[in-house]
């Protein structure tokens, strides 16, 4: 049996990390563009030529920084917001007419990049916090504020808050989802344990419960302790196992799940005739009905479906009795494998599926329907008291395939 690990990374906020990265290189580009076009108006043009030459260098070698939330830190968060600040505030030294006509800014619409860093980074409160430092900073780089600056100051702070609100409403989702695939894992170990378990333990305590009761004596004292431990046994099972939590969380990759998927047998690709399988099930009191022509399945599905027929014949012996007949039917149609099992037993009465399922006893559950759950296909009991029972097993091929 081999065991290989497999990890499903999930993170919606590492597209916001690469919309960023390039928000910030093509607002620096129209910050450049905007001195460049207005430049005649400016008074003294080399402080902003010294702090866009600054601002260029800063935003091209911090790039890395923006990519991942790992790479961004709380000390390259106050370093970039603090060069956005200092920018607004060196507007007026640079172009004394900024504060009457209302012009853009030094670093222009490239402050909103550092703002929407805190929002993603830190959530909406970082967020309220970074922009109300840019909105101060505006407010006295104007002097006077207008009805358009603050404006575009209460867009900003809405936009960020309303960022950093969606990413953290993003992270629990992330969190709930990786916590959700666990579980899912965890659920399929447990049925794939409990079937196996189901087939060879349990039915061997069974056996020497019934053995040890009909013989007496000391015998009898060894099936009464057999019958125990399959109680406690069926009680494990039915409870489920503890597992150790798979879901990780990093913030620099989101949170992923580790799931550890088991393969019986990796190396065996090529398709197995379910025909061979069945075939030592076949005695004096099961019939086996089979085409002349294999009947071709992937390996997995194969023994899964044979081992459900398996299941499906032991509890014709335990509960219909030793001296009664079963009949196994193998159908290979185009689109599917149908292999219905049938017996002349007492049939089961009504309810005795719920009330075994409650007692714990999930031979039908997980060792019938469960497997054919997995493969995809489905398991069908039809049951008549004092005609018999029958259960139709199908296997869809196509999605059989994929297992």
């Amino acid at each position: 049996m081999a065991k290989r690990e497999r990890v499903v990374r999930m993170s919606v906020e590492q597209p916001l990390w690469r919309a960023l990265t390039g928000y910030r290189v093509l607002t620096m580009v129209y910050a450049v563009l905007i001195f460049g076009f207005g430049r005649d108006r400016y008074e003294r043009p080399w402080i902003a030529v010294v702090y866009l030459a600054v601002l260029c260098c800063w935003t091209l070698a911090t790039l890395p920084k923006v990519a991942n939330a790992a790479g961004c830190t709380r000390r390259f968060l106050v370093a970039d917001l603090t060069i956005a600040l200092v920018g607004i505030l060196l507007t007026p030294l640079a172009d004394a007419q900024a504060q009457s006509i209302d012009g853009p800014t030094l670093p222009s619409i490239w402050t909103a990049g550092s703002v929407l860093a805190f929002a993603i980074k830190g959530g909406w409160r970082w967020a309220g916090i970074a922009s109300s430092l840019v909105a101060v900073a505006n407010i006295v780089e104007r002097g006077h504020p207008s009805r358009d600056t603050f404006h575009n100051v209460l867009l900003v702070w809405v936009a960020s808050i309303a960022i950093g609100y969606v990413v953290e409403v993003a992270r629990a989702s992330e969190r709930t989802l990786a916590r959700a695939l666990e579980i899912e894992a965890a659920t399929r170990e447990r049925e794939r344990l409990a079937r196996d378990i189901h087939d060879s333990v349990l039915q061997v305590l069974a056996m020497v419960q019934r053995r040890g009761t009909a013989l007496g004596g000391e015998a009898a004292e060894l099936g009464r302790m057999a019958g125990e431990q399959e109680i406690a046994l069926r009680t494990l099972v039915a409870g489920g196992l503890t597992r150790p939590s798979l879901v990780s969380e990093d913030e620099s990759e989101g949170a992923f799940v580790r799931v550890v998927e088991v393969d019986d047998e990796p190396d065996a690709d090529a398709p197995t005739d379910l025909r061979v399988l069945l075939a030592p099930r076949a005695g004096a009191r099961v019939t086996l009905s089979e085409p002349g022509a294999p009947v071709l399945l992937p390996p997995a599905a194969a023994r899964e479906l044979a081992t459900a027929v398996g299941a499906a014949l032991d509890n014709v012996r335990v509960h219909a009795g030793e001296d009664a007949h079963a009949w196994v039917l193998i159908e290979d149609w185009p689109d599917e494998v149908i292999v219905t099992v049938r017996d002349d037993g007492p049939g089961i009465p009504e309810g005795r599926l719920a009330e075994a399922w409650g007692e714990g006893r999930m031979g039908v559950a997980l060792s019938i329907r469960g497997r054919l759950r997995d493969l995809g296909g489905s398991a069908e009991l039809v049951s008549v008291p004092g005609q018999g029972t029958e259960v139709e097993l199908k296997v869809p091929r196509g999605k059989a395939g994929e297992k």
